[in-house]
């Protein structure tokens, strides 16, 4: 196949088209290296790439159609992966308007040249963000998501919407996947295991937000892109489908399974619970198991190894975290 991936120099998406490329698939990778975070951290993912065969780097913006255009014009498209967009919840309170003109008017956008193109398959990476606030029980696929409380959440579930209304008017097939807090080796710079491994490192206090109850539901990095992979070869019809660890962990616990790896302490400091922020993610993952053979393969004790391992190796990294 040939794949498209949008936000293909992030975090995930360099992660998965080495994945992709592995597999035998053509990768099309596209990314307007913005400044969400430093794009010079983009750019050594992108180097870490120029080694392999069978994939091409597009700089360019989603939200120019003409951009895309060319593109579709140039390569026979088999299939898109859509992680490009503004993150961060935090963020998403200082300039909503600039969330919903990247993650909305941008899928727009695509949506419409994909049609153009007659490019039938789609994988949308959504976030378990539009959940809302929860304190308890799994997560499940079929759950209320109308009470997101933050612009990005929001503007995922738009977007989320917006794959339904063009399944259903041109035929497209989408499996819309909510991601639970991916981490792993070269993490986006400003997530927190990657701010507190630098933070352990460099002597300086973390920060927590609130009493460090909160829980997450972290998930490998190496697993997501698997289950990405997966649904761009099965995607068919309309669906909505959790990518989780299924196993929460308190902040607290967490900053203790990193200071056992790095063998580091700091102090803490305390800070009041931001505005946007969910307490609670668990994921079901049961329909990602029947649909995608989906199952997490790395725990999080190894995750972090991994991850604390790629942060003393990999020094011109770290310069840019914070």
């Amino acid at each position: 196949m040939t794949i498209l991936i949008t936000g293909g120099a992030g975090f995930i998406g360099h992660t998965l088209t080495g994945h992709l490329l592995a597999q035998g698939h053509t990768v099309l990778l596209v990314d307007n290296f913005n400044h969400t975070y430093n794009p010079s951290v983009k750019w050594q993912h992108v180097h870490a790439l120029w080694h392999l065969p069978n994939w091409s780097l597009y700089q360019g913006d989603i939200r120019d159609s003409e951009f895309l255009d060319q593109i579709f014009r140039t390569h026979s498209v088999d299939g898109v992966i859509h992680l490009a967009g503004l993150a961060g919840v935090r963020a998403s309170l200082q300039d909503p308007a600039a969330y919903f003109d990247h993650n909305v008017n941008g899928t727009a956008v695509l949506l419409d040249a994909m049609c153009r193109a007659s490019v039938k398959r789609l994988v949308f990476a959504s976030s378990s963000s539009v959940y809302g606030i929860r304190t308890g029980g799994t997560l499940q696929e079929t759950d209320c998501a109308e009470k997101s409380v933050s612009p990005y959440a929001l503007s995922k579930r738009a977007a989320e919407q917006l794959c339904l209304k063009y399944h259903q008017l041109h035929g497209l097939d989408v499996f819309c996947l909510r991601l639970f807090t991916v981490y792993g080796p070269q993490q986006r710079p400003d997530m927190a295991i990657a701010r507190f491994i630098h933070h352990l490192y460099t002597s300086q206090p973390i920060s927590i937000f609130g009493d460090g109850q909160s829980q997450r539901d972290y998930t490998y990095v190496d697993d997501v892109v698997a289950g990405i992979s997966r649904a761009i070869e099965r995607v068919k019809g309309y669906e909505i489908i959790n990518l989780g660890s299924a196993n929460p962990i308190t902040l607290l616990e967490l900053i203790a399974l990193l200071e056992c790896q790095t063998k580091r302490r700091v102090p803490i400091e305390w800070l009041t619970e931001q505005p946007g922020d969910v307490p609670y993610t668990h994921a079901a993952i049961e329909k990602a198991r029947r649909l995608l053979g989906y199952q997490p393969a790395t725990d999080l004790r190894e995750g972090l190894r991994r991850m604390v391992h790629s942060y003393k190796q990999t020094y011109a990294y770290t310069q840019q975290v914070e």
